[in-house]
């Protein structure tokens, strides 16, 4: 990080260099004009905001239940970063598409029963996180769409069909199979409408959209069936299935929605082919981090959000 950072500081040279060569000369007793931070709003759901204990500490005082924590890869580059960038970080655990750009959420924090409770839910509502980006935002980046896929819920519905299954035959894809094309097609639409509400509220603003990284590997044979540090009760079959027709299509669906609108798509998927939740370097907790005490339900680990710091990182210098 430290190397990005030095080459942000020569680029901002330069730029300053040509500014006094290009540029008429200050007028005598006008106030010196200081160097421009970017302005950076992160968007996003649960794999932005960290969510989990596993990817630091939440900080928000009093707390709001969108559970941002500081091990979360906006916080990571906003720190190396420093003075460079101003970041508004409203990301929000379990926000769906509609919650980004166009509809208020209610916070669930850790409730998520029979898995957890919290002991400060319900929280109030937070509005649209499009109401952070205005007219002089530099930069958005946004993470999003697993929810109005329905992820969690697949998972659970694989969880709960699996159990007595012995780890045999795909009980998960006999029942939803039919389903995912139209959630996809949802996720497309919702997607485009989303960064079409961005550009018009920040027209000059440059827009990343960050992908989901890779949660089961291509060999599910590292899975082991009835590990709730795992995938618990989900079949291998199950599991093949999860990746080939679930979530790597909503990876392409978000980065063929990406580039319609000329932004930058973010994947994360391919830097972490050999970290999934049933790899030793895992950088996604499975159900559980520690079973039975802290629920993690599928989420990157501060490993995972290390790892999408550099990616997003890189793609701030790009652009």
């Amino acid at each position: 990080m430290a190397l990005l950072r030095t080459r942000l500081a020569v680029l901002g040279s330069a730029v300053a260099f040509a500014a006094g060569v290009f540029l008429p000369a200050q007028s005598a007793g006008a106030a010196p004009s200081s160097a421009q931070r970017l302005e950076w709003v992160a968007l996003g759901d649960s794999y932005t905001a960290g969510a989990i204990k596993a990817a630091g500490d939440t900080f928000e005082v009093p707390r709001d239940g969108c559970e941002r924590t500081d091990q979360a890869y906006p916080q990571i580059i906003d720190s190396d970063l420093g003075s460079l960038v101003g970041l508004t970080n409203v990301s929000c655990g379990n926000a769906t598409i509609e919650n980004v750009h166009v509809r208020e959420q209610e916070p669930i924090g850790h409730h998520l029963p029979p898995f957890s409770t919290d002991p400060d839910y319900p929280f109030p509502p937070v509005p649209p996180q499009i109401d952070a980006v205005a007219p002089d935002t530099d930069l958005v980046t946004v993470g999003v769409g697993g929810n109005t896929l329905g992820f969690g819920e697949i998972i659970f519905n694989c969880l709960q069909v699996g159990q007595g299954s012995g780890g045999v035959g795909t009980p998960c894809r006999d029942e939803l199979a039919d389903s995912i094309p139209e959630r996809l097609e949802k996720v497309s639409s919702e997607y485009g409408d989303m960064l079409d509400a961005i550009h018009r509220r920040a027209p000059f603003a440059r827009v990343l959209t960050v992908g989901y990284p890779t949660i089961v590997p291509q060999d599910t044979g590292k899975c082991r069936y009835n590990d709730w540090e795992q995938f618990a009760s989900i079949t291998r079959d199950d599991l093949d299935w999860l990746r080939t027709d679930v979530l790597e299509p909503l990876n392409a669906v978000i980065e063929q929605a990406t580039h319609q609108y000329g932004d930058a798509f973010v994947d994360l998927y391919r830097s972490s082919h050999n970290h999934s939740v049933c790899d030793a370097g895992k950088w996604v907790e499975g159900i559980f981090t520690s079973f039975p005490n802290e629920p993690a339900l599928v989420h990157p680990n501060a490993q995972g959000h290390q790892n999408a710091a550099r990616h997003v990182e890189d793609a701030i210098l790009g652009a």
